[in-house]
């Protein structure tokens, strides 16, 4: 499937999009949520797709249920912890695991700062004990608008030492880039990297703008960069790279068939770009999968699987000797 002497590696992976669904449903009980059915094997539908949605919002939907059940923040720790465990279980030697703190807070009022903190403490019990390693970044969820973005950067900045980089995503059509330029003068001027979900349910235009007004050195999904090739050729001279989701693409009605995705458009023309998972627990995949995916969907020879993998060390928000202690690992 992929090439067991180069590390596994998922750099767009969203820790509140990975709760899991038998948490769910304990979490429910435990806080007394009423849930929209009374076995778990029913309630499955609700946060796991079965298909693909009608397009991205539809999607997100399914996440919703994740979060709705955080009541505490020892529940946020659990959530953090099992991150980790799950990304051990997997195999993944590398993860950079991003989550909306206000995403996780909003349904019972949680303190945003103290959901940033309780997921550190978790991911770190979670470091404690699996050999994973793993990094966290924020995310600003444009959904919620500009005033909540700016509520969600001042607690994830609070903690900036624990994160490499701070994301923009959630519903890219209705909340263009345009609106977040002073947020991410602010992370730019904190020093943290900066990932932007753009291209996916918008055109170049969102890409162009991320890169250009965001500072955006890595795009999440991307897949209409494929449709401006001025804008793939700046991409890879300026070394831009892609996050590619192959089955969070085809779930979101993004990309319609799979065999086309345009992952390999990029790689055709020289881009920087990886496989991930974007949000395990809900899509039912694991990164293994992904690389399986390319295999046996979109016919990826050994070649371009260990190209794929190489990129991931390069892409990711590590050191040179991080990098180089990542390669390493598999010798």
């Amino acid at each position: 499937m992929f090439n067991n002497q180069l590390p596994l590696i998922d750099l767009h992976r969203h820790l509140d999009g990975n709760i899991r669904p038998k948490t769910i449903w304990q979490l429910a009980q435990k806080n007394h949520i009423q849930l929209p059915e009374d076995n778990f094997e029913a309630f499955l539908p609700h946060v796991q797709i079965v298909e693909s949605e009608a397009d991205l919002l539809a999607f997100l939907k399914k996440l919703d249920w994740g979060v709705g059940v955080i009541k505490t923040l020892d529940d946020v720790v659990r959530i953090g912890f099992e991150n980790v465990e799950d990304a051990s279980i997997a195999n993944i030697d590398y993860a950079e695991l991003r989550f909306s703190p206000y995403y996780m807070a909003m349904t019972h009022n949680l303190p945003i700062e103290g959901v940033v903190e309780a997921l550190i403490e978790g991911v770190n019990l979670g470091r404690n004990k699996f050999n994973t390693k793993i990094n966290l970044m924020g995310i600003l969820s444009r959904t919620f608008g500009v005033e909540h973005c700016q509520s969600e950067l001042d607690a994830l900045l609070a903690y900036k030492n624990d994160l490499v980089a701070i994301d923009l995503a959630g519903d890219e059509y209705n909340f263009p880039g345009t609106l977040f330029e002073s947020h991410f003068k602010q992370v730019q001027d904190a020093g943290l990297n900066v990932s932007v979900h753009a291209g996916e349910a918008a055109g170049p235009e969102s890409v162009w703008h991320a890169i250009k007004k965001l500072g955006a050195t890595r795009i999440g999904h991307g897949v209409a960069c494929a449709t401006d090739p001025v804008l793939m050729d700046y991409m890879r001279e300026n070394n831009i790279s892609i996050e590619s989701c192959l089955t969070s693409n085809y779930q979101t009605g993004t990309i319609k068939d799979l065999s086309v995705h345009p992952v390999k458009t990029f790689l055709a023309n020289g881009l920087t770009v990886c496989l991930n998972t974007d949000d395990p627990a809900v899509e039912n995949i694991e990164l293994a999968g992904e690389f399986q995916v390319a295999r046996e969907v979109l016919g990826f020879n050994d070649e371009q699987i260990t190209q794929l993998q190489r990129n991931a060390v390069q892409m990711s928000f590590l050191s040179d000797q991080e990098k180089q202690a990542l390669l390493t690992i598999k010798v």
